[in-house]
């Protein structure tokens, strides 16, 4: 709870912005049938991100990512947000698509580039909760000033009831880890001086 950026209400949204950047990371984009989209822990980065376009509060969305993979190929995640946003309702030419970034400093880079000639843009940056202060790092460290907007929260409010209080949770495990690779995301991120 400590660490993920706390929610935004849409009502504290207090202007609307003129993009809203949304990065990939959402989708098992090596599942088969390769015919619709596979979403894991994340799919609120698309949901808000459309409720937000829907609510007036972003005019346009880019959608940043590619694949991540190295060495073998795979479906870009970025392609297939935008197919899902489409059916949801979102026009095609309200969205943008970057598709080549292989992680959070590449996306800030390359929206960077697609923003560059738009001086005085204002900017959301939508992401989870968890990652949005190395995603924010490297946007600001780009030179893209940005707004942000938390989704896909792993933290919830506690209780302390005996079930909650007193039986060990193995999900907690699988946070921890998530959590540690955030950590040692951020501290290579800040030797390679991407934030």
């Amino acid at each position: 709870m400590a660490w993920e950026i706390e929610p935004t209400p849409f009502m504290e949204v207090k202007k609307s912005y003129d993009w809203g950047i949304v990065l990939t990371g959402v989708t098992s984009n090596d599942q088969e049938p390769g015919d619709r989209v596979y979403f894991h822990h994340g799919a609120d980065r698309v949901v808000h991100t459309v409720e937000l376009y829907k609510r007036g509060l972003i005019k346009k969305i880019i959608i940043s990512g590619g694949s991540g993979r190295l060495v073998t190929k795979a479906r870009k995640e970025a392609d297939e947000l935008f197919q899902v946003m489409q059916l949801m309702g979102v026009p095609k030419e309200a969205m943008l698509v970057e598709n080549e970034s292989r992680n959070t400093h590449e996306s800030a880079v390359a929206v960077k580039k697609i923003l560059e000639h738009q001086p005085g843009t204002s900017v959301l940056l939508i992401t989870s909760a968890f990652h949005l202060r190395r995603s924010a790092g490297c946007f600001r460290k780009a030179g893209l000033p940005v707004d942000v907007f938390s989704t896909d929260f792993y933290s919830h409010p506690r209780y302390f009831t005996p079930d909650v209080f007193l039986i060990p949770k193995a999900d907690a495990f699988l946070i921890w880890q998530k959590l540690l690779k955030e950590w040692t995301g951020i501290v290579a991120y800040w030797v390679a001086g991407y934030v």
